[in-house]
């Protein structure tokens, strides 16, 4: 029996696993302070993103206002497509307002809810449209988007009563316009929850720029 080899021990197998708790804990460490020291650029980032998205469906409309701060809440049903509520963003130009930037929801799309930004001026005329969000059909119904086509652009400049009333539908249906190809469900959906932000717009527009905002900053 050779006695020089030492007797066994739980000892090793003990500091390994201390060891290895010991870097697990220290690559946690580091990783939570990585996250927390980029953590502001992350969040500067996106609201800068938010803010260029806000901006682009304002297009050439001046204004010198925080647009994320100044927001209010707003909820109906019927003409903005959802129960929650959804945010009006107000424009303003020497404290004076001079659009509005309403999410609405168009709750009929082919593929499910389409969520949309109407940017109107204090006039009632449309400056932009943008999708926000889809799950319509590629190559179909995703003609919406305006990275796709420019078929969102022909809502630039129409108002609630421009076109009348009959108007606000797909050309299929009688009215001005422009359906896909092989895809009516989509534009009519969207047409439809424009016409119906205008509506809203149109009964609220002094609550809309004189209620006070709600907390900056908003999704």
């Amino acid at each position: 029996m050779d006695e020089s080899r030492p007797p066994p021990t739980r000892a090793r197998p003990l500091r390994a696993a201390l060891l290895l708790a010991a870097v697990a804990t220290a690559t946690v460490g580091t990783v939570a302070i990585v996250h927390d020291l980029a953590q502001p650029r992350i969040e500067a980032n996106e609201r800068l993103q938010r803010v260029a998205r806000l901006a682009d469906v304002l297009g050439p409309m001046q204004y010198d206002n925080d647009l994320l701060e100044d927001v209010i809440l707003v909820r109906d049903p019927a003409l903005l497509g959802t129960d929650g509520p959804l945010p009006v963003h107000r424009a303003r130009l020497g404290g004076w307002p001079v659009a509005a930037l309403i999410e609405a929801v168009a709750p009929d799309g082919y593929s499910g809810s389409i969520r949309l930004l109407v940017a109107v001026d204090t006039n009632g005329r449309l400056l932009g449209v943008r999708v926000l969000s889809h799950r319509e059909t590629p190559g179909l119904g995703d003609g919406i988007d305006r990275r796709k086509s420019d078929w969102i652009d022909a809502f630039v400049g129409r108002s609630i009563g421009d076109p009348p009333s009959e108007g606000w539908r797909v050309r299929k249906d009688g009215g001005e316009f422009d359906q896909f190809t092989g895809a009516t469900v989509t534009p009519r959906a969207v047409v439809r929850a424009v016409h119906n932000a205008l509506v809203y717009f149109d009964a609220h527009r002094d609550e809309i720029f004189a209620a006070a905002p709600v907390r900056g900053d908003s999704r």
